[in-house]
């Protein structure tokens, strides 16, 4: 479903600083209903990854394959749910303007883009909210509304962004228990968190990063034995820890 085959990404140096290498030789990949859990510190190089995958940036070396096609191919994006970490919605829009735009550019039919926004409005607590502009919503609603449009198309492959950003013990929850519907149906999801009890909940395995490089790639129970730890959170903590002391 997704393959990182050895991508490097290094940003443009600015006015007397060096050049940033955000990704260093990474290698990984997605199979088919898989959940894979992204993670590191700010500056690891996740959100990196994910805008390589959206075809946002380019990487200097490697390659990148989704669905088999690199993400140049943009009419993979029909089969592709992408959350980003923040909202930016234009503000004098509603929710259901922006379904019906991004059902318009998945070229699904008028009756199925209504029916589907109905349905994932509703599930996600915001048809009573559906007129009014986005500009009014919570920070929570528009990490919800944003979710709507991620679903919208009905995606093979989902990838999230930070998808708790914003979002209040009740609203978190809702979320997790969503993800774990996908999940349950089959789906194929990439997420980054920086809450490590979600990743340990809802992963099949985990990729580690620190500073553009991979320190960890397997199933998080893996990741505990090797570092000889009571829980997932302080095996991360110690081999992150263990890193740092050792550069």
């Amino acid at each position: 479903m997704i393959t990182f085959d050895n991508i490097s990404k290094t940003y443009p140096k600015e006015l007397g600083s060096r050049p940033q290498a955000a990704l260093d030789a990474i290698s990984f990949s997605v199979s088919q209903g898989e959940t894979l859990g992204l993670i590191g510190a700010n500056g690891a190089g996740k959100s990196t990854a994910i805008k390589l995958l959206m075809d946002f940036i380019r990487p200097n070396t490697g390659s990148i394959a989704i669905f088999g096609h690199p993400p140049t191919q943009h009419t993979i994006r029909n089969q592709i749910g992408y959350l980003p970490e923040t909202a930016n919605f234009p503000a004098n829009l509603t929710v259901l303007d922006m379904l019906h735009f991004t059902g318009s550019t998945c070229n699904m039919e008028q009756h199925v883009i209504r029916t589907a926004s109905q349905k994932w409005l509703s599930r996600l607590g915001l048809w009573e909210a559906r007129k009014r502009p986005l500009r009014n919503y919570s920070k929570g609603m528009q990490q919800r509304a944003n979710f709507a449009i991620a679903l919208l198309n009905d995606p093979e492959l989902l990838i999230l962004d930070e998808p708790m950003s914003g979002l209040d013990p009740i609203g978190r929850a809702d979320i997790l228990s969503l993800i774990a519907e996908l999940k349950g149906q089959g789906k194929t999801i990439l997420f980054c968190s920086h809450i490590l009890e979600d990743v340990d909940r809802l992963v099949d395995r985990v990729l580690v990063l620190h500073q553009g490089r991979k320190l960890f790639e397997g199933q998080p129970c893996a990741l505990t034995q090797q570092q000889g730890c009571p829980c997932f959170v302080e095996g991360y903590l110690r081999l992150v820890q263990q890193v740092t002391q050792n550069a």
